[in-house]
Formats: C-alpha cells, structure tokens, sequence
C-alpha cells in the first residue's frame, strides 16, 4: 500500500514533527492506514478516507483564517512547484539534503471526475512523501460551503502550514472511516 507518493521513503509515512510529538501521534498513523481507497478506479495509489467532524471542520476553518489553506488543484500545484524550487536551492547551498515529512496535506472532496484525481495521483507522485492527500467523505459543495460559504464548491483544498497540517491531522484521530468507503 502507498499513502501519498510512490518513493520508497514513503513506505514508512513521517508525519510532521508537531502530530509525532502529540501523545495521539500513533493514533494518528494508525487512523491514516486503517482504511484506505485507491484514489480512483485504476489507481495504484491508496489514499486513507475520513468522515468530516466538529473538531475537523474547527481546525479547517481555523487554517483558512490564518491564511494556510490553498483552494484548487491549479493553485496547490503552483505553490507545491515553488516550494520544491525553493527546498532544491536550499539543499544545494547548504550541502545537505533534508529528511523527508508529511508537510503538506491535501483533502479532497468524494465526488470528483476520474480526470482530477488522475491529475492529483500526479502531483502526489511528483512530489513525493512530503504531501499526503486524505479523501473526505463530502462532495465539493459540502467542503465550498463548509469553508467559503453558501454555494461555493471545493473539489481541493491544501493545508500549507506546518502547524495547520498537525492540527489537522490530530482532529482526524477516532474519525478516519472504519467501513469501506461507498462506490
């Protein structure tokens, strides 16, 4: 199973330091890997399912007010594009190449076409371990109006903070769905 990318320092998923530290930081690891999906049909990449809450949607609005959340598969690409530009000049000045950790999480909605979530098993190939999409068990106008308001739709959205992807993920403990997923 590969949650995430498909590079062989994935196999064992290196959650941020923040959610490792947390006393629920095993908890976390084990909601991720107790059920997954492939992403799509003919996906060779699983992805873990989780049921929206009160203190996911607290922590996912809390995100968005600080600014730390990116609406849209474009926009998550640009930025995830810049960040690798910028990570690869720091590595090179500094000599050393860093350890690899979830840094970035990307939470999609259940009701996406076959075409995006081939074009998000992409971008999570091309940028390895360090983003982790979690599939929520809500559509896009759920997700557009849980976080932007009435009648908007968010087929993506990426948590671009640190400490906004912790909380996020420690709001998911107890909640990552334990039946399989419907479709």
């Amino acid at each position: 199973m590969v949650i995430g990318g498909d590079t062989p320092a994935n196999k064992a998923l290196r959650l941020p330091k923040l959610v490792e530290s947390d006393p629920r930081g095993s908890q976390v690891l084990r909601s991720l890997t107790a059920n997954t999906q492939p992403l799509w049909r003919e996906s060779e990449l699983d992805v873990p399912v989780t049921r929206m809450n009160v203190e996911l949607a607290g922590a996912l609005r809390k995100a968005d007010g600080a600014g730390q959340l990116i609406r849209g598969l474009e926009s998550a690409e640009r930025s995830l594009a810049a960040e690798e530009r910028g990570l690869r000049m720091a590595d090179r000045q500094s000599g050393v190449t860093r350890g690899v950790r979830v840094s970035r999480l990307l939470l999609l909605a259940n009701d996406g076409a076959e075409r995006f979530y081939r074009n998000v098993e992409a971008m999570l190939h091309r940028n390895g371990p360090r983003v982790l999409a979690v599939l929520l068990e809500m559509d896009a106008g759920g997700l557009g109006e849980l976080l932007f308001g009435p009648g908007s739709i968010a087929r993506l959205v990426m948590l671009e903070h640190k400490q906004a992807v912790g909380s996020v993920l420690l709001a998911m403990v107890g909640n990552i769905s334990q039946e399989p997923p419907a479709g």
